[in-house]
């Protein structure tokens, strides 16, 4: 299992909790890796909004592979740049 951070839009730091494969598809993650390392999280966009001042946000899901906090949130709001295709 490993754990993944991130900071929202809001600037709250959030852990979400997987399986390696999930976070790393092509291996990078295992017991010799030099850590922390940058690693993906599948999502969904639920909706975008704008912040007047503090540019796009968007509401964003992680349930594609299944991924949640420890208590099951699954969607968060974060800036558009933190998105990658």
């Amino acid at each position: 299992m490993v754990e993944v951070q991130f900071t929202d839009a809001a600037g709250g730091r959030w852990s979400l909790f997987g399986k390696a494969p999930i976070f790393a598809a092509m291996g990078e993650l295992g017991p010799d890796t030099s850590y922390p390392i940058e690693v993906t999280v599948a999502c969904a966009v639920a909706k975008g909004d704008c912040l007047a001042g503090d540019g796009e946000v968007v509401t964003i899901s992680t349930s594609p592979h299944g991924v949640t906090t420890p208590d099951g949130r699954e969607e968060f709001t974060v800036r558009r740049d933190q998105l990658i295709r």
